[in-house]
């Protein structure tokens, strides 16, 4: 079976004079133009392909990545806008449909939205929506764990901090004093999943547990010498001051202080800390 929107490994069958036919099983014969090809190809050989619709509606195969295949969030760029929708750079020759239902608000060229790219109900093709909450997961499955990694998509802020899509699935939330580094909508990280809410919502970090501890530990030792040797904070100061001499949340500089008190690295006193 070969899937329209996905990458396929299919088996030349012909070779013609414009490309190649690839067995497309259930799809019938699906041809793979040469200026597309990896290379000379001939009967037999099998090839990694994406397959979509060309002008004409047919399967169509290309060895050219796009910006996304169906199932997946990406953040793509309008390139016009007619009758029908917007249509969408996706790194293809023929663009991507966004209809007017499937768009959240209106779009303007020139300018990049989140979008979710899927198959069409109604006839089958590829097309993409806008409205990404409909097909976005709340809620954590039973096999995220914390500090497991997962791939995110900057999606867009919000008072708390930064929502992200995860894994193409889910949504999650990266709270404000977790970030310490410019992010910007569209973006793909790396992250890590920082517990999974009562309500089983996902929190996230940029950064793994341990990276996060280390660079705790660094940023306060840092600021002792910097001062010196001792910072008028401890384990009674308020968040507020925490936050505005390290940018860390009171909760991880205690943990953190206690490490480095464990280490021997520091001393804590009522009057705050100071190196060993």
């Amino acid at each position: 079976m070969a899937d329209l929107g996905k990458y396929n490994r299919l088996t030349v069958i012909k070779t013609v004079d414009y490309g190649y036919y690839l067995d497309g099983h259930d799809l019938g014969e699906i041809l793979l133009p040469r200026k597309q090809a990896p290379q000379e190809l001939k009967p037999g050989d099998r090839v990694t392909v994406f397959l979509y619709l060309d002008s004409e509606d047919r399967p169509i195969a290309t060895c050219i990545n796009p910006k996304a295949q169906v199932g997946q969030y990406a953040y793509l760029n309008v390139v016009a806008i007619n009758n029908v929708g917007a249509f969408l750079d996706w790194g293809l020759e023929k663009d991507l449909l966004l209809p007017y239902g499937e768009q959240h608000r209106p779009l303007e060229v020139g300018h990049s939205y989140l979008v979710y790219v899927h198959l069409n109900a109604a006839d089958g093709r590829i097309i993409a929506s806008s409205k990404v909450d409909k097909f976005l997961i709340e809620e954590a499955p039973d096999f995220f764990r914390p500090q497991q990694p997962v791939d995110l998509i900057i999606a867009n802020s919000s008072e708390l901090g930064f929502k992200a899509v995860v894994n193409h699935k889910y949504w999650g939330l990266l709270h404000r004093e977790d970030v310490h580094e410019r992010l910007s909508f569209g973006q793909y990280k790396q992250g890590y999943i920082k517990r999974i809410r009562t309500d089983g919502k996902i929190d996230l970090s940029l950064h793994s547990g341990q990276e996060t501890r280390d660079k705790n530990a660094e940023q306060i030792l840092q600021a002792l010498k910097r001062n010196n040797g001792h910072l008028a904070l401890h384990d009674k100061s308020s968040p507020e001051q925490i936050q505005a001499q390290l940018g860390m949340s009171k909760a991880a500089f205690k943990k953190t202080i206690g490490a480095l008190y464990k280490q021997r690295k520091i001393t804590i006193g009522d009057d705050g800390i100071r190196l060993t």
